[in-house]
């Protein structure tokens, strides 16, 4: 009897070993078979974890910024009549429907104090604005301060436990890598989108004052503006904000506003409830081949010139007052050089008013250095530069 209880005793740890190795190499071979009531067998894959993802799988980085990604809706009623309160007015054009235009769009809350980035298009003339999370919570939003020359918005919602995204470090990103976009698209509910980045540094593309886009190709729709682009450790790297598309919809090339420059727009915002940027006065041409002959201006690189012309100065502004005139082409500002438009308005932007700064500028075949005191920036968008 020992003998043959022996026996069965090896013929078990023999086929648990078997079972073993098969449920670990090739594990689909043990899928239950299912019969239906009408004599139809199914294969059914076995339960598996939700943290042993397949390989390649980007659910890691979604679930962990996710969270993070808000909804916002907004609503205003600028376009109700003054006059429709007048008895009169009523009387002869009869009562008038109160409009109620809403919006959407999307955010991300990154403090756990509550305060979310968003684009300042998506909150721009609202008079209530309501913020959706993940987990189905609901604040109303007080607007901190906006930046329309970025397009960036901060807003604040007072809740507990708030999700808080990781800000990522924008020179760890390149082109190639995989990136994920996380808004509220067309309202349907949070959606993740995947794709690469395209390209970096994107400017002068007619959208806002100051461009530096990070250019990818995951879906971006309306509603995903405000929302999130993470790498594939869940940081958040860019604010989404706008697609090229001509028929309303995701075309392949969506751009995001860099996260470095949404931290600077944001500790502004925070500190002097406005963002504070230089000016000095001048209406700038980008400088071509041409023109760059006629000025008899050295070329730079490979044979390009170098350099922004200046058509016009306003009188008695920091340029006019510093000696530059029209004509003149400026080279370098506070010692670095300037080749085209959008480069000579962000280092102009960058230099503190009222502390002086050197610009560099070629005049009648020479280099002429001037020592300038730039001004604040008028908050209009479309003021001079």
């Amino acid at each position: 009897m020992k003998r043959y209880w022996l026996l069965f005793s090896q013929w078990v740890t023999v086929l648990l070993a078997i079972w073993f190795v098969v449920a670990t190499l090739q594990p689909e071979w043990l899928r239950s078979a299912k019969r239906s009531a009408d004599g139809m067998t199914l294969l059914q894959a076995p339960v598996g974890s939700a943290l042993n993802r397949p390989a390649g799988s980007l659910s890691a980085p979604a679930r962990q910024a996710s969270p993070a990604v808000v909804s916002i809706n907004t609503s205003q009623s600028k376009n109700r009549r003054p006059q429709s309160q007048d008895p009169w007015f009523r009387f002869f054009h009869g009562d008038q429907e109160e409009q109620n235009p809403a919006g959407l769009g999307s955010g991300v809350i990154v403090s756990p104090e509550g305060h979310i980035l968003t684009n300042n298009h998506v909150i721009e003339d609202a008079d209530d604005i309501e913020v959706v999370l993940a987990d189905g919570r609901k604040a109303t939003a007080k607007v901190i301060g906006t930046d329309p020359e970025t397009d960036l918005a901060l807003l604040k919602i007072t809740l507990d436990k708030l999700p808080v995204i990781v800000l990522g470090q924008i020179q760890n990103l390149q082109v190639g890598d995989v990136v994920l976009a996380i808004g509220n698209p067309f309202g349907v509910g949070q959606t993740v989108t995947s794709g690469i980045v395209s390209a970096l540094g994107r400017s002068q593309l007619g959208i806002n004052t100051f461009e530096n886009f990070i250019q990818t190709d995951a879906a971006i729709n309306p509603g995903n503006s405000g929302g999130a682009l993470i790498d594939v450790n869940g940081h958040l790297m860019g604010i989404n904000t706008a697609i090229y598309s001509r028929s309303g919809g995701n075309m392949g090339i969506g751009f995001a506003i860099p996260i470095s420059t949404a931290q600077q727009v944001m500790q502004d915002l925070l500190q002097k409830g406005k963002v504070i940027r230089g000016w000095i006065g001048v209406e700038p041409q980008d400088l071509s081949a041409e023109l760059a002959q006629t000025f008899q201006l050295p070329a730079a690189g490979q044979g390009m010139p170098t350099g922004v012309v200046i058509t016009g100065v306003l009188k008695n502004g920091p340029a006019a007052s510093a000696g530059i005139r029209p004509g003149d082409v400026i080279v370098k500002v506070a010692g670095q050089p300037v080749r085209n438009v959008a480069e000579l308005l962000t280092q102009v932007a960058s230099l503190k008013p009222g502390a002086p700064a050197e610009v560099n500028i070629w005049r009648r075949q020479g280099e002429v250095n001037l020592r300038l005191t730039p001004a604040e920036r008028p908050a209009a968008s479309k003021q001079r530069r």
